[in-house]
């Protein structure tokens, strides 16, 4: 274990935009009800079959990407002392893995990056982390290394991804769409299912700018197995040194751990992989779910929301049972939620994985 001693990063301020709802309370009442985004759109296949969604109702017409990216800031400036926003210490990151793909093919970030700094006015062009399905955890990394090296004292991340046909179709090649709503690590699971949203937090190395009490990130690690273009390690190797290296990193062994916030996309093969990682951890024991079920699978958005997510779960003492699992589907065993429970959690680690080989973690710790 290392035994440096780190300063301390801030995280807080967390918004959820969503079907669910467009602030981190609505979000988590709405999953506290156990309540789904999710629902059956007609005719939104390749070849007009009805697919099952989780898409944000009067998010239409042109400029999507941009319209949630500006709405999630501002409700961001309204929980800091919107002030910093203007400082030359301050810097925005921008997950995402399509952008505005349905209004510009060729360019999908620069007309929001423009447009976001123009409106708020910020010091600096923001920057986007755009690496598949970890791009969310891994800007949030980012953004912890960039405030405790001093690169800059205020880290806003955005996590955005609007669905579009493009990227539908596209895991329909793969034949990797649920013809249900998605079911994490269940027996029955099939595919994903694609939802759309964003997230937003700051990280901060001061305190004092969150308007409410924030918590501690504890950046992690990003490991590539380069396994295959699209589907994962058989053996969870990056997955294995991902959570290994944010766990030595920071000190912390596994008795520490209270909850496994996982990527959990409701695949055969990437829930199988999962297993297989916190099995060889040892964490399998780990109270552990996946958001997928009430948001659907949002891309280079999913790891910040469901870091969101889990700071509301920290916030209000609370597991958020995993929806659609019902039967234990994967060789190695877990702990997954089957009901809301109260629970005090002090430390939580988040996952994502992704095309490529990618993979990443992080962990959150209450004050």
């Amino acid at each position: 274990m290392e035994s440096a001693v780190r300063p301390m990063i801030y995280i807080g301020a967390e918004v959820i935009v969503s079907p669910l709802g467009d602030s981190a309370e609505d979000n988590w009442n709405a999953l506290r009800e156990n309540r789904s985004g999710i629902a059956l759109v007609p005719s939104a296949g390749f070849n007009q079959e009805d697919i099952h969604l989780s898409k944000i109702a009067g998010l239409n017409g042109p400029l999507r990407f941009q319209q949630l990216v500006i709405k999630a800031l501002s409700a961001l400036k309204e929980r800091i002392d919107a002030s910093m926003l203007a400082s030359d210490r301050t810097i925005v990151l921008i997950s995402s893995t399509k952008g505005a793909l349905d209004d510009n093919l060729h360019d999908q970030f620069s007309q929001t990056c423009a447009a976001v700094k123009q409106q708020f006015h910020l010091a600096h062009l923001p920057m986007v982390i755009s690496n598949a399905c970890i791009s969310g955890v891994l800007a949030l990394n980012m953004a912890g290394n960039m405030v405790e090296i001093g690169q800059y004292e205020h880290v806003i991340v955005i996590g955005c991804d609007a669905a579009s046909d493009f990227v539908l179709y596209g895991f329909q090649s793969l034949f990797a769409v649920s013809d249900k709503p998605c079911a994490p690590f269940d027996a029955a699971r099939n595919g994903i299912t694609l939802g759309e949203g964003c997230g937003a937090a700051l990280v901060s190395a001061s305190k004092s700018v969150f308007n409410n009490t924030p918590l501690q990130l504890l950046a992690g690690a990003s490991a590539n197995d380069a396994n295959h273009i699209s589907g994962p390690s058989r053996t969870g190797e990056g997955l294995v040194r991902s959570v290994s290296r944010t766990m030595q990193r920071h000190g912390t062994g596994t008795d520490e751990v209270d909850f496994i916030c996982a990527h959990g996309t409701g695949t055969v093969f990437n829930d199988e992989m999962e297993a297989i990682a916190f099995d060889r951890l040892a964490l399998s024991d780990k109270p552990l779910n996946s958001l997928k079920g009430y948001f659907g699978h949002t891309l280079g958005a999913a790891g910040v929301i469901e870091t969101a997510v889990c700071m509301q779960m920290m916030r209000n003492g609370m597991l958020i049972k995993s929806l659609g699992y019902r039967d234990a589907g994967t060789s190695k065993p877990l702990n997954v939620i089957l009901e809301n429970q109260p629970k005090e959690l002090r430390t939580i680690l988040k996952t994502a994985s992704g095309f490529g080989g990618g993979n990443a973690s992080l962990m959150i710790r209450s004050l």
